[in-house]
């Protein structure tokens, strides 16, 4: 009987210790089991979660970026006083800004139109001291938006309309006048006849532009054949267009917008400079 007691309480030693020690060996590899497919789980988490971030942060960069690379870097003043017109550039530090191409025959370009567009100017002022040019106003009394059409060397540049005043104008109670388009397309000015003939006028889409001088024998004027400038009609939209070739007046631009669209077209005969104003709708 007590060799019984003694051969049971033996085995249930023998459970007993191989329990535990099961539970210390297999035990402690489940937790670790356990454990580390927590911690790779979170790993993948923490990673799905920085390459979340990266794209985001690279979509901010991107962004950023578009609008670094299309910042003008020269900053333009248009100013009339003493009857003159001045113009001042100057870089991103206050800097005057000296070097610039010469395009077509000229430095700077000033086109200066009044808030209705029928009043057009396209000046050419001279450089009195580094990064400022002067010419004389031709301007009354009134509100004006100019364009400065420069080609700075190694600085980036777009041309905007700038908005300045002459005297003292009214500026209270002011309605700008919508555009009437013109049901033809030709203009007789000082006798001389013109007429615009273009292609399909849509946007995003070439458009030619061909003109019929009616037999005049036109002059180079400032390297070209003509000149063509095209504001939207708020003046906000500058193109300045030259010919395809200099033979023929024939010239090609681009829209980017639908709406209504002043064209004014230069030409030289016998030493006069002519300007042609055409009224134009573009559609989508």
């Amino acid at each position: 009987m007590k060799k019984w007691i003694i051969s049971a309480f033996l085995y249930l030693a023998i459970v007993i210790v191989g329990y535990f020690a099961y539970e210390a060996v297999f035990g402690v590899d489940e937790k670790l089991d356990a454990h580390t497919e927590e911690h790779t789980a979170s790993t993948s988490e923490e990673k799905e979660a920085g390459k979340a971030h990266d794209s985001h942060s690279g979509d901010e960069l991107h962004e950023h970026g578009q609008q670094t690379s299309t910042e003008s870097e020269v900053k333009v003043t248009v100013k009339e006083e003493n009857q003159s017109l001045t113009v001042r550039l100057e870089d991103l530090a206050g800097n005057p800004v000296t070097d610039l191409e010469v395009s077509h025959e000229k430095l700077l370009h000033l086109i200066v139109v009044d808030d209705h567009l029928d009043q057009y100017f396209h000046l050419h002022p001279e450089e009195t001291t580094p990064g400022q040019f002067k010419v004389e106003s031709p301007l009354k009394e009134g509100t004006y938006k100019a364009f400065v059409d420069i080609k700075p060397k190694d600085l980036n540049y777009e041309v905007q309309a700038i908005l300045f005043t002459v005297g003292n104008p009214d500026t209270g109670e002011h309605s700008h006048s919508s555009l009437k388009i013109d049901q033809t397309l030709e203009k007789t000015v000082n006798g001389n006849k013109v007429t615009m003939t273009p292609t399909s006028l849509v946007v995003n889409e070439p458009v030619t532009l061909t003109f019929d001088v009616h037999g005049a024998k036109l002059e180079s004027y400032l390297g070209a054949l003509g000149h063509v400038v095209i504001l939207d009609e708020q003046a906000n939209e500058y193109l300045h267009v030259h010919p395809l070739d200099g033979d023929t007046p024939v010239f090609e631009t681009q829209f980017s917008k639908p709406g209504i669209y002043k064209i004014w077209a230069e030409f030289q005969e016998n030493g006069n400079v002519t300007v042609y104003p055409f009224i134009v709708e573009v559609k989508s």
